[in-house]
């Protein structure tokens, strides 16, 4: 028998087929699964059309590390941080806020506004004492945020445009403006707006404390 035959019809029923376990493997992709993998695609794009804005102009999570505003927040606390309010309005005094640190911005610190522009604030053994167009006398602050605070620093300071004075909480354990000097606007992140955890110190514009009873007038007291 002649084992290479020259008919037509059995050259064209055997021309090149291989059998299936040798022949090249590509991947297979149903519908379904291009379907999935483009849903996929298109939700990570939306998604992140919509958080990184957020992120970068509304509001973003920061966690507080350190003992500087004890007992106000504790280390490892979850914040989110409203970086729209201001602006449309100027930080006051009192606001806890989030800011890049005037001596390395790559870090970010958490303190509480003392002193606002046009303010001249004077520490003389632990009192805090403001002199502003509002109080010519002076206005020595009630502080029911602070514990305690040494009596280790005497200073006197003016507050031009957009300047501000900002302390710790726990003033034995915070470097502040009495230390670096004053805070720029520029260098305010936002105001701390929610207290997301632990859960059970969960709560909407945390260590917030109104502007009207931070102090009286020396005259008054």
């Amino acid at each position: 028998m002649n084992l290479f035959s020259t008919n037509s019809k059995a050259d064209n029923s055997a021309d090149l087929i291989l059998p299936e376990a040798n022949q090249p493997t590509e991947p297979k992709t149903t519908p379904k699964e291009e379907n999935t993998f483009m849903e996929l695609v298109r939700f990570s794009i939306i998604a992140l059309l919509i958080v990184v804005p957020i992120r970068m102009f509304i509001a973003q999570p920061f966690i507080v590390s350190g003992a500087s505003m004890q007992e106000t927040f504790q280390s490892g606390e979850y914040l989110i941080v409203d970086q729209v309010t201001y602006y449309f309005e100027k930080p006051a005094r009192g606001d806890v806020v989030i800011f890049r640190y005037p001596k390395d911005p790559s870090k970010y610190f958490i303190k509480r506004i003392i002193g606002i522009p046009g303010d001249t604030i004077t520490i003389e053994d632990s009192v805090v004492t403001i002199v502003n167009d509002d109080h010519p006398t002076g206005l020595v602050l009630n502080e029911p945020y602070v514990k305690t605070m040494r009596s280790a620093i005497s200073l006197e300071e003016t507050l031009g445009p957009r300047e501000y004075f900002v302390m710790g909480d726990n003033r034995d354990e915070s470097s502040d403006s009495r230390f670096w000097g004053v805070l720029t606007e520029d260098r305010i992140i936002g105001r701390a707006l929610l207290r997301l955890l632990p859960p059970r110190q969960a709560s909407f514009l945390p260590g917030a404390v109104d502007e009207t009873i931070m102090g009286l007038p020396l005259g008054d007291q």
